[in-house]
């Protein structure tokens, strides 16, 4: 036997990416039709924050119970169900005439999508070579993310010729062709199609399986929590990637509009070069991580740039656009450097608990994102003079300097605790 070769790897490891793709580009839609939602379902700056957060409600649940399910079942079956379920979710999100059917349909999709990260990290592990992990790592994040830009100016420019809905509607048809795809091609490790795995014969479920019942879901996350790393990575990411996330996938672009006088269009080439910059970075901090076989060091360079850029955007809402932009775009580097944080933490734990440890970091960053939207939101409204125009709220500046403000604090905070995590040198744990 040998093992797999390099373009079957690639196709495996590639249908898990459309479908994280996918996921990015559902969960920042509201930023490109926050107008058309707030006009078409009444909503105020909370309201908006809440439906958007739907996804992230559902997409946070589900990262405990994934580690879990991705070693009991394997990743190519959660990768099926959730396409269909994400498929699902998108036409009745395109189809809702109320805003609990939104939400639903949101939710649906959060949650399919909650399977994702985990699942295709582990696909990584088993038909790559591990020196290539923090590689693989950055690569997923960064394809991932191209979703994320199609959700920017293309998605305006689409909702403006067909209408969102229709957009949505096409989207979900997508995602159930995508299903078919994964259930004909995708395999969960080499030995499937008769190559040599390159991750340990007892990771392969089959053989989690067949040495009879795992430890129960709260035994596993107890143990990993006897260790100082996760729970601290769990509240870094809440801040250096959530609040990047916020920001990008809902009140940047009516930041920008609102404050700077930019049209809806020009705000989300802003927030989509953010992202691109975002996906761009995760490869290059997951190569020079592994060239280093440091994990804490470059992580701290990165969130250094992140909360460096919030903190000025907070404190000088206000100042030349061209400064804001290149502030956003260095914080949007940094905050690339979280791609950093699954390595680092699955290496602070043994083996048996690494599932559960991955969850838990991916969960930080949907804690923080799904917390910081509506929040933001109740302080916008908090500090609405009561102007409208077309139908969607206009909030002044102050309004949105309590907001930032808010959410640069949680990231100083994440920040912080960054600097108390320690050092695994690229080492796994015994």
């Amino acid at each position: 036997m040998r093992f797999p070769p390099l373009r079957l790897s690639i196709l495996v490891w590639g249908l898990a990416a459309v479908f994280y793709m996918f996921g990015f580009f559902q969960r920042v839609t509201p930023a490109a039709l926050g107008g058309d939602l707030m006009r078409d379902f009444g909503l105020t700056a909370a309201a908006l924050g809440n439906l958007s957060a739907f996804y992230y409600y559902a997409y946070a649940a589900m990262q405990i119970p994934t580690g879990i399910l991705v070693d009991r079942l394997g990743p190519s079956r959660l990768f099926f169900a959730g396409a269909i379920l994400s498929g699902i979710g998108a036409l009745l999100f395109a189809l809702a005439e109320s805003v609990v059917v939104a939400g639903l349909g949101r939710a649906l999709i959060g949650a399919s999508h909650g399977l994702a990260w985990v699942s295709m990290l582990t696909l990584a592990a088993h038909w790559f070579p591990p020196t290539r992990f923090g590689t693989m790592s950055g690569l997923s994040l960064a394809v991932g993310t191209l979703g994320a830009v199609l959700a920017g100016p293309p998605l305006r420019w689409l909702a403006d010729d067909y209408g969102w809905r229709t957009v949505i509607a096409v989207s979900g048809g997508f995602a159930l062709l995508l299903a078919v795809a994964i259930r004909i091609w995708m395999r969960d490790d080499p030995l499937d199609r008769r190559y040599l795995s390159y991750a340990p014969p007892s990771a392969h479920p089959r053989v989690r399986h067949a040495q009879g019942a795992q430890p129960p879901l709260l035994h596993l996350l107890a143990q990993a929590l006897r260790y100082r790393n996760p729970l601290l990575i769990f509240w870094v990411n809440s801040g250096i990637c959530g609040a990047f996330l916020a920001f990008t996938g809902l009140w940047g672009v009516p930041f920008f509009v609102q404050q700077h006088g930019l049209t809806v269009k020009q705000a989300s080439l802003i927030t989509a070069a953010m992202l691109v910059v975002f996906a761009v970075s995760g490869p290059v901090w997951g190569a020079l991580s592994d060239r280093w076989r440091l994990r804490k060091r470059p992580f701290v360079l990165g969130a250094t740039l992140t909360a460096a850029g919030f903190a000025l955007l907070a404190l000088f809402p206000a100042a030349p656009l061209a400064l804001l932009i290149a502030l956003m775009l260095a914080a949007a580097f940094g905050a690339g450097a979280m791609v950093l944080s699954f390595g680092y933490a699955k290496e602070s734990v043994p083996a048996p608990v690494q599932g559960a440890v991955t969850g838990l970091v991916n969960a930080g960053v949907m804690f923080g994102t799904l917390v910081q939207m509506p929040v933001i939101g109740l302080i916008l409204d908090r500090f609405w003079q009561g102007v409208v125009v077309n139908g969607v709220r206009q909030y002044g500046l102050e309004a949105f300097q309590a907001g930032l403000l808010f959410l640069a604090g949680w990231i100083v905070v994440s920040y912080l605790l960054l600097l108390a995590t320690r050092e695994t040198h690229a080492r796994a744990a015994h």
